[in-house]
């Protein structure tokens, strides 16, 4: 990714946060982290990185997820009057479970260090 793409991404992941907080009012959305926007080079789509660690299980991932893109639409023609774009990436989501995982992975090493002190 260039500097560019970057900075666009960027810019897109707070003006998302921001919209997806104040102006969403789909419940599914509200307790979503999006954690990283990676924009093609050719500004044709954005994928957008979410994760939310309230979540417990697959279904309520799907919920989200399915949230997350019925809103893209409105997302999209938000931020196009927001960002001095001359084209608008298509938004796609998707989740990240790099935030569980890393999470997970505390707490196991959390759990051996108390056991080694024990």
């Amino acid at each position: 990714m260039s500097l560019r793409t970057d900075r666009i991404g960027e810019q897109l992941r707070a003006e998302i946060a921001r919209a997806l907080r104040e102006e969403v009012g789909d419940p599914r959305v509200r307790m979503v982290t999006l954690t990283q926007v990676d924009v093609a080079p050719d500004l044709s789509h954005a994928l957008v990185m979410w994760s939310a660690l309230e979540v417990e299980g697959e279904s309520d991932l799907e919920e989200v997820q399915a949230g997350l893109d019925s809103s893209a639409g409105f997302l999209r023609r938000e931020l196009a009057h927001r960002l001095p774009l001359r084209r608008m990436p298509a938004l796609r989501f998707r989740h990240d479970s790099s935030l569980e995982l890393g999470s997970r992975t505390l707490a196991i090493l959390k759990g051996i260090r108390d056991e080694t002190e024990t």
